[in-house]
């Protein structure tokens, strides 16, 4: 059956967000740890972080989703692709300033502070102390679907928005180009597994990103479930004792993907098998769910997922926008169709055919 766009926007956004919401409680922990306190999870569990004593709701989101909240106020406002200064303008018209500290990394505080100067917003990446991390690789997916069908374009524009968190031409910008050119390709008619994975390989860097990638899915073959893949990675990725250990970007986007192959793009099993693999489970759910999702769409989510977040996203005083999963799709899917319409009178005003 063949799935229309405007539900690969949402797919995409339910991969994300939702994602990170289930993955959030159980972050930072072995899957043996999440075995022995909570079983297999597969539904959403109250939990706080940063040590400030807020009970979460259940389906609350977490700091990547207030990013990418940012990058879609600036969609929604432009109608369009967005560059770094559109989306640091986002940021200062709706960062939440309440955010930092409740539902927003430390250093994105430094950040926006710095954003309200006149400093280049290409700049304020190489002020970020961490351009390794999957700060943009795990949260670019409107950046994807604003350019749905277009690789090039997914590609050109995270490597630039992108210089908001990092510097350029860095190994987590590189990362993220898998997020973007996977969610442009998966958009496109008649797109597969194989396809997106195609196209990762065709765009993306090949020494940092293409042999990682191509190496961990020809091991992961011989994985047959999530509970076997989960072991295999653990003896790939296992750092520990330094700032962010489990959120480099290679190992989640390299787990994003896996999982999307081994599930074969359902966008449930994604969520779940990147809730339940371990250490940053927030952001490789992310990751897996939201491509996914913008291949396969919604229709495999449970509405109780749905209906349970966006409650959540309600009645939390520290978010960035309050805007539910289908209003936020819609308005890139919207502001995508308005900027072809503008694309499209533009060649009538040109008279080519």
């Amino acid at each position: 059956m063949s799935i229309i766009l405007q539900d690969k926007f949402f797919g995409c956004i339910c991969g994300c967000h939702i994602g990170s919401a289930m993955g959030a409680p159980v972050e930072g922990m072995t899957y043996e740890e999440i075995d022995r306190k909570y079983g297999y999870v597969d539904g959403y569990l109250p939990y706080q972080h940063y040590g400030n004593g807020w009970d979460r709701e259940p389906g609350t989101t977490e700091d990547g989703v207030e990013r990418q909240k940012l990058m879609i106020s600036a969609i929604i406002e432009k109608e369009g692709r967005v560059t770094a200064e559109d989306v640091r303008t986002a940021w200062n018209k709706y960062a939440n300033p309440n955010a930092g500290g409740w539902v927003s990394e430390p250093f994105e505080g430094v950040l926006l502070k710095m954003a309200k100067t006149g400093i280049p917003a290409t700049d304020l990446g190489r002020y970020c102390d961490y351009a390794g991390l999957n700060s943009f690789a795990r949260a670019c997916h409107p950046i994807g679907l604003i350019n749905a069908g277009n690789v090039e374009g997914a590609k050109e524009d995270i490597l630039q928005v992108g210089q908001l968190y990092q510097t350029t031409n860095s190994r987590g910008l590189k990362w993220a180009c898998v997020t973007g050119v996977a969610i442009a390709e998966g958009t496109k008619p008649g797109a597969t597994v194989d396809s997106v994975i195609g196209a990762i390989f065709d765009h993306c860097d090949p020494d940092v990103v293409v042999k990682e990638i191509d190496e961990q899915l020809k091991k992961a073959a011989g994985c047959s479930d999530i509970f076997q893949l989960r072991q295999h990675f653990d003896s790939i990725y296992s750092g520990f004792g330094m700032p962010y250990p489990f959120s480099y970007a290679n190992e989640v986007v390299t787990k994003g993907v896996v999982i999307f192959k081994m599930v074969h793009g359902n966008t449930k099993e994604a969520i779940l098998a990147g809730v339940n693999m371990g250490r940053d489970t927030d952001c490789v759910a992310a990751v897996a769910g939201g491509i996914a999702g913008a291949l396969s769409g919604s229709e495999s989510i449970p509405a109780d997922w749905i209906s349970q977040l966006d409650y959540a996203t309600s009645i939390n005083p520290h978010t960035n926008s309050k805007r539910t999963l289908k209003e936020n799709a819609d308005g890139v899917y919207h502001a995508f169709k308005k900027m072809l319409k503008r694309q499209q009178a533009y060649i009538q005003q040109m008279d080519i055919d």
